[in-house]
Order: structure tokens, then C-alpha cells, then sequence
């Protein structure tokens, strides 16, 4: 039975069109934070590291669900920012409150060769879950030893699948200055560079005039034909060269970014003996990563609460992440393994793309990246 309160329909009091608005804009910002929470978020590309797969200027989604949302770490936070609000340096989140973080379900784990975007890890300044994001390859999943053995990237002894438009750094010698224009950027070439002097003797062409530039194996191939380009030459390292910046940054290891390794990615439950070599590879990981008190490194030991410990155990998963770009890439070579908490989720298309270079408006949107399913 329904009881008359003693109200009809007209006496209800309308909302006002300010409180309509308000009203919806609260719904949007809402249901835009869930979203893009549990289900998806979208990314630009701002460098050009993952080139050719993936162009500055590419605007993705990248789906939360492949390898499960997690859930936020940092609870006090205005909606829809990361590290600050938008337009300022003002920082958008508290870490008064930090939460245990877990991973939903999801429907897939982090495969070789998936195009990963993560939290930055070496970035201890914020939270996890707002630690800059990047993106780049997965190359080596947890527990694989892999090895970079004169460009070519190989895990578990065995050699990995390129990326079908990854980058190689190249010099191409020519007999004459060239008009860039026409024969590097209508090319698809972005990157490329005047060289005269020698480059570390890792060019076999030294004190040529020429380029250096940035492409895939087919373009350096197109290239050749060009009658004033008298030799394309893929730019590496030799094994004996060192290169001081890879990590993890010890005399120890004489590794350059063409020929790294070979090196152990840890994986959950996986115990190793704290030797110096060890303690040089993972303390970073056990005193940063790992959720330990009180680590402290020193003198190739490694000490948890004021305890030298001398073998360790694993709790989570990492992975070892490398751009497209592999001469133009800061990844895993440069600063170490990506946990699995960093994990962020899968990009898996191009929606939009836009050309930074300064051409016409119609001209800027690269038509034929639009809807492009990331592989």
C-alpha cells in the first residue's frame, strides 16, 4: 500500500541547470576514472624508442585487463591526473595513505614480444602506481638468462624473433650531400644525422662523409639502390668494447648494449647465492623492489635488518623490457628489470596518430596508423 506524504509532482523542487551540470560532470569524471582503472587507459608515444613499430606522435589504449588491474596503491588522488595536476607542477596525490596493492585476474601474463607499458622503476620518488610510465618489449620473462650476442638478442641459448620493424642504427656513406628531405623523410627515416668524423671505430667505413640514421633492415636495403650512396653499414660494438652505463653499472661485468649479458631475469620463488657478481645484479632489486626494511649494500654483501645475508629468495616476478629503437632506447640494458607490481598493462592499438612535424593540419594525421593493432 502507498502512502500519500503529501506531495504531488508539481510541488517537487527542480534541480537547477547548474546543479544539472554539476551533477553530470561528476558522473563523467566518475564513471572516466573507472574506466580507465579497470578497463583501459590511453598512452601517447613521446620519444622515439619504440620505433618503427610504435611513432612519436601515436596515441594508444592499452588494456588493464590482459594481465589483470591492479588495485590503487595511492588511494588520495585527484581524478584523472598521475604525478601532477594538469598544466602545473602542483602534485596531484598524498602518500599519507598507501594501500596494499594486489593484480585482478586477468586473461593473459606478460608473453615475449607483448608491447608492455610499466612503471618506471627506478623512479623512488613516487608511489608505484605513479611512478612515469614507459613503454617498451618485453624480451625476457622471469627466470629466462638472456643475452645480447652482437645485436641479436637470444634467451634461454635460443635466438629471439625481431620486432618486424625494429631499428637498427646504420651510416650510410655517400659521395655527395643529399637532399634529406626526399631521400630520408620520404622514406619514412625520422632520425638521421650528417657524420664526417670517425665514430668509435665501430663504422667500417671510417672518415667517409655520409649519415647516420636510424631504420629497419628493408629501408638500409632501399637505401643501397640510390646511386650516390656508396655503402650502408650496420653501426655495433665489438664484444671488447665496455660500455660503463649498463647496468648494472660494475666493473664486474665488460658488457656493451650490443653484445649484454648473459644475465639471469629473477623470477618469484627463485633463490640465488649473494656472490659479488650476484650482489652487483640484484641488490638494487632486493633493497628497492622486493618490499625489504632496512637494506643496506656494502662491500658485495648485502644486509636486511642488520643481518648479512648470504642467498636470497625472490617474492615476485621481473621481466626485461627493450625498445624497438635499439639504438635509442634507455631500457632494461640501462637500468635493470621491470617488477611485475610495475606492470601496467598490454598496448594493443593505435587510435590516433599525429605527425609532430609542421605540416598542415590534414597533413599531420598519419591516416593510414589510424585503428592499427600493435604486434
Amino acid at each position: 500500500m502507498a502512502f500519500n506524504q503529501g506531495k504531488t509532482p508539481s510541488s517537487s523542487k527542480k534541480k537547477s541547470a547548474v546543479r544539472e551540470w554539476f551533477d553530470s560532470v561528476l558522473f563523467a569524471v566518475i564513471a572516466a576514472t573507472l574506466i580507465r582503472w579497470l578497463f583501459f587507459e590511453a598512452f601517447t608515444i613521446p620519444t622515439p624508442s619504440m620505433e618503427n613499430s610504435l611513432l612519436v606522435g601515436d596515441f594508444l589504449f592499452v588494456s588493464k585487463l590482459h594481465y589483470g588491474t591492479r588495485t590503487p596503491k595511492t588511494p588520495i588522488q585527484v581524478p584523472l591526473t598521475h604525478q601532477t595536476i594538469w598544466g602545473t607542477n602542483i602534485p596531484s596525490y598524498t602518500d599519507a595513505v598507501q594501500l596494499p596493492s594486489f593484480r585482478l585476474p586477468g586473461f593473459s601474463d606478460v608473453k615475449r614480444g607483448d608491447v608492455v607499458v610499466f612503471n618506471y622503476p627506478p623512479e623512488l620518488q613516487h608511489p608505484v602506481d605513479l611512478k612515469t610510465n614507459y613503454i617498451k618489449r618485453c624480451m625476457g620473462l622471469p627466470g629466462d638468462k638472456l643475452e645480447v650476442r652482437d645485436l641479436q638478442v637470444f634467451a634461454n641459448g635460443k635466438a629471439v624473433e625481431n620486432p618486424p620493424r625494429m631499428e637498427n642504427e646504420y651510416f650510410v656513406a655517400t659521395s655527395t650531400s643529399v637532399n634529406e628531405a626526399k631521400v630520408f623523410k620520404d622514406n619514412g627515416i625520422s632520425e638521421f644525422n650528417s657524420y664526417v668524423e670517425t665514430f668509435n671505430d665501430t663504422i667500417s667505413t671510417n672518415d667517409q662523409p655520409g649519415y647516420l640514421v636510424y631504420t629497419t633492415v628493408e629501408l638500409a636495403a632501399k637505401l643501397k639502390q640510390y646511386d650516390f650512396v656508396k655503402g650502408v653499414t650496420v653501426v655495433k660494438a665489438s664484444k671488447e668494447i665496455s660500455e660503463p652505463m649498463l647496468y648494472p653499472n660494475s666493473p664486474l661485468f665488460k658488457w656493451n648494449r650490443d653484445n649484454y649479458g648473459p644475465i639471469t631475469i629473477p623470477a618469484k620463488g627463485m633463490t640465488v647465492q649473494l656472490t659479488p657478481e650476484n650482489v652487483a645484479l640484484y641488490g638494487t632489486v632486493i633493497k628497492s623492489y622486493e618490499g625489504n626494511d632496512k637494506v643496506e649494500i656494502d662491500n658485495n654483501t648485502v644486509k636486511v635488518d642488520g643481518k648479512v645475508i648470504t642467498s636470497y629468495t625472490f617474492g615476485q616476478d621481473y621481466y626485461f623490457m627493450m625498445g624497438d629503437n635499439r639504438h635509442n632506447s634507455a631500457d632494461s640494458r640501462y637500468w635493470g628489470f621491470v617488477p611485475k607490481d610495475h606492470i601496467v598493462g598490454k598496448a594493443v592499438f593505435v587510435w590516433m596518430s599525429i605527425d609532430p612535424a609542421p605540416t598542415s593540419f590534414f597533413g599531420k594525421i598519419r591516416w593510414s596508423r589510424l585503428f592499427r593493432i600493435i604486434n
